[in-house]
Formats: C-alpha cells, sequence, structure tokens
C-alpha cells in the first residue's frame, strides 16, 4: 500500500504547488520519503540537512538569537527553519524538524525523543510540538511520518 508521501504528491501536483524541507534529526529521511514517488520532480525542489547549529544560522537563516535563547530543540528554531527553507529553496511549502532522536541528548526539560516540526506557506509559519517513545530509528521515522502528515492535513484544508 502506497504512503502518505505518494497522496501528498497527487494533491502538490493538481494543486500546482512545490515543496521543500529542512531537516536536523530526520537527517534526510523525509526528502527520501517524498523523493521515493516515481514524479515528484515536478513539485519537490530540494531539501537541506542542517544537522549543526552552523548551517542552521548560515545556511537557512535561523537566527543566532533564538537559538541562544530557546536552544536548537524548540518550537521557534522548527518555525525558522520552515521560514528560511521557504525562502532559501523558493518553494510554495517548506516542512522542518528539529529534535533529539536518542539514545543520547536529553537535557533537563527537554527528553529523548522530543521534536519540533516546522511550517511555512502561504498562510504563516508554524510549529507543533510532538513526543515520541520509540529508539532513535522510530523516532526519526515517527518524525518524519508526523511532519508528512500535517502537510497532508494542510493540503486537505486549501
Amino acid at each position: 500500500m502506497p504512503g502518505i508521501e505518494f497522496e501528498i504528491g497527487e494533491l502538490l501536483k493538481r494543486k500546482g504547488l512545490t515543496l521543500g524541507a529542512v531537516e536536523s534529526a530526520t537527517g534526510g529521511l523525509i526528502a527520501h520519503m517524498v523523493t521515493g514517488v516515481p514524479g515528484s520532480s515536478d513539485y519537490f525542489k530540494g531539501s537541506v540537512v542542517s544537522y549543526s547549529n552552523e548551517v542552521k544560522t548560515g545556511v537557512i537563516g535561523v537566527k543566532a538569537a533564538t537559538l541562544k535563547q530557546y536552544g536548537a530543540v524548540s518550537a521557534q528554531v522548527a518555525g525558522e527553519m520552515a521560514a528560511g527553507g521557504k525562502k532559501l529553496l523558493n518553494v510554495d511549502i517548506c516542512i522542518a524538524d528539529t529534535g533529539i532522536a536518542g539514545p543520547g541528548g536529553a537535557t533537563p526539560g527537554k527528553p529523548v525523543g522530543l521534536f519540533y516540526l516546522g511550517l511555512a506557506h502561504k498562510d504563516g509559519v508554524f510549529s507543533r510540538k510532538h513526543e515520541f517513545l520509540g529508539d532513535r530509528a522510530q523516532n526519526i521515522k515517527s518524525a518524519a511520518q508526523a511532519v508528512l502528515e500535517w502537510l497532508m492535513e494542510y493540503l486537505d484544508t486549501i
């Protein structure tokens, strides 16, 4: 059974919209899922894996002050990643993620499995918080799936 990325592709093509992704903790999985659909080059322009804060600020345009105040794993950074990616990739919609896949990396208030997802489109910039309870691979897959489900929700409303 085809995954949600096939439905997303059909909707993007039908609506004449382009998509980009800025990934951190998912490390390229979102782009891999989207480009696994034949014909995805019709709507998917590209992605950036901004694993380091240096790439988040220097390439994507996340403000250093945002990183300092909220940390890389935050709603604010996820939103700035999506907004920066939308501009950088020149797309109609950009999705983003930042999180702690595990097993290490947790801090007080930011447990393993915490992810923030970003979505930027013509109506604004948004973020969502998710907490996953799997191992590293499961958390990464869950985050990629969650951002695609959120994208599908948005596409169904426009």
